[in-house]
């Protein structure tokens, strides 16, 4: 994706405004990393849990008529991991020490996500993939799946790979 660097460079410009992160990731809404901070932790364990809270938090908002999804807080005993909406098809996930100003994490999370948010629209507004393309499959014999994703938005998508092709959107 051509906006990684810039995605890169926002996570960055977080964490300089809030020093109590400890973690930045930037990822589409199906579970794929586009850009990551996040020393100590796994990105795309980190990316597929999202994309898993994700799904529970759209359906939860929409349940309970309160419109699209615009961010979810976890507070842990060791500190917060926050995940905002960010454009049509990607979300930002924070982690923060237990101190942080939750106020300012929502402020600056809603900022970064908006901004992140941009940059991946234009980038798929020009054609570009979402995520960076994965390798395929190693074994062919693997049946192809469906997969549907719901995005940031809430909206559906549904992808039917072709047998030996990755089962993701960007293909």
């Amino acid at each position: 994706m051509a906006a990684e660097p810039e995605v890169l460079d926002e996570l960055h410009r977080l964490r300089a405004r809030v020093p109590q992160l400890t973690g930045a990731l930037a990822a589409s809404a199906d579970g794929l990393v586009l850009a990551h901070d996040t020393p100590g932790v796994e990105p795309d364990g980190l990316a597929a849990l999202t994309a898993a809270a994700l799904g529970v938090a759209v359906r939860l908002a929409d349940a309970t008529g309160q419109g699209d999804f615009r961010e979810l807080l976890v507070r842990g005993v060791h500190g917060y991991v926050a995940t905002y909406a960010a454009g049509a098809s990607a979300v930002l996930t924070l982690l923060a020490q237990d101190r942080v100003n939750v106020g300012r994490l929502h402020l600056e999370g809603r900022r970064s996500g908006t901004r992140i948010g941009e940059l991946v629209d234009a980038a798929t507004a020009r054609g570009e993939p979402v995520a960076p393309a994965r390798a395929p499959a190693k074994s062919a014999s693997t049946p192809a799946r469906t997969r549907t994703a719901r995005g940031a938005t809430g909206s559906r998508a549904s992808t039917t790979p072709t047998p030996n092709t990755p089962t993701t959107s960007e293909s």
